[in-house]
Formats: C-alpha cells, structure tokens, sequence
C-alpha cells in the first residue's frame, strides 16, 4: 500500500475519476469529475495538478482528453482492478446496479437488533440511492450472505451506505453425514 496521504477534497475527486473512468474507459474531462463531486471545474484542475504531481493523475491532451487515474491512483485508493474482485451484487429498490461492487459490508450494531445497521462500502457512486430506497445486497461468494434493509444514510465521499437491516439470510449448513 503507498503511503500517500491525500486531503479528503483530493480523495473525492480521484475516487470520482476512478470511477468515471471505470464507467466510459476514456479519458475523464473536468467538467464530469466536477458534477460528480458537486464542485467548480477551476477547483478540479488545481487538484488535479496536485494530483499529477502525485502521479496518481495523468492529463490527456486533444479533444477527447480529460484526465485518466494511474495504477498508483488505485493502489492509493486500495482498490484493486475490477476484474480480480469478487462480484457482490447491490440492487437498489429491486434493480441490480451494473456499475457497482460492493467491497465490505461492516455490521456496525449487530449487538442492538432495534438499532441493526450495516455499512455498505461500494466501489462505485452511491449518488442515486436516497434514504428509505430498500436495498439488497449480495449473495456474498463464500457465505452466500443476503443482507436486505432500507438507506439510512449514506457517505458520498467514501462511497459509503447506511443501511437498516431488515433482514439478514444466509443459507442453511447442509448436515453432515
């Protein structure tokens, strides 16, 4: 894992890069890193000049030129490309979301079942989920854990949801004879 500290405004914008980048697999302008994070394009090219300066960042130039991330910007980020990571489907009110992962799924107070929440960390936005939308996540690969639950709440910068857990199913051990 690199040890580059990034500020928590240059975290966002790379981690929207990641992700665009991930969705299109061109090149990134300004202007898309910008609506993602909610910010004006100037803030986004000075952060990007740092985090070129990072080498996390390389600039394309030409009309159909933006910014792409560099495979440090992913070693940064701790994601490790698409393809070796488990799939664990998300389904956001019934629909599966093609251009999300989820990477960890952290149940946060398991011990107070009227207060039962999971974190979903996704790989991926979590821009178009809004509180009360149900969720569904997995089956997991090894557990074929299924946890359902509504959002609670979300994190945009860490691609973070808050989920109620409404249930949590995992399939019966077959016994052993």
């Amino acid at each position: 894992m690199s040890s580059i500290d990034l500020t928590s405004s240059q975290q966002t914008i790379l981690t929207a890069l990641v992700n665009l980048h991930r969705e299109s697999e061109s090149a990134v302008k300004g202007e898309e890193i910008a609506e993602e994070v909610d910010r004006n394009s100037g803030t986004i090219r000075n952060q990007m000049q740092s985090l070129k300066a990072l080498q996390l960042v390389e600039g394309v130039p030409g009309p159909k030129g933006g910014y792409k991330p560099t495979a440090n910007a992913f070693d940064v980020l701790g994601v490790q490309e698409m393809d070796q990571a488990a799939q664990i489907p998300l389904l956001h009110e019934g629909d599966r979301v093609d251009n999300a992962n989820v990477e960890e799924i952290d149940l946060t107070s398991i011990y107070h079942p009227e207060l039962c929440r999971a974190e979903i960390h996704v790989r991926g936005s979590v821009r178009e989920f809004h509180e009360g939308d149900t969720v569904q996540v997995g089956p997991t690969p090894l557990s074929k854990l299924v946890v359902n639950g509504s959002v609670d709440g979300k994190d945009d910068t860490s691609n973070i949801l808050i989920l109620k857990i409404e249930s949590i199913k995992a399939p019966a051990e077959e016994p052993e004879h």
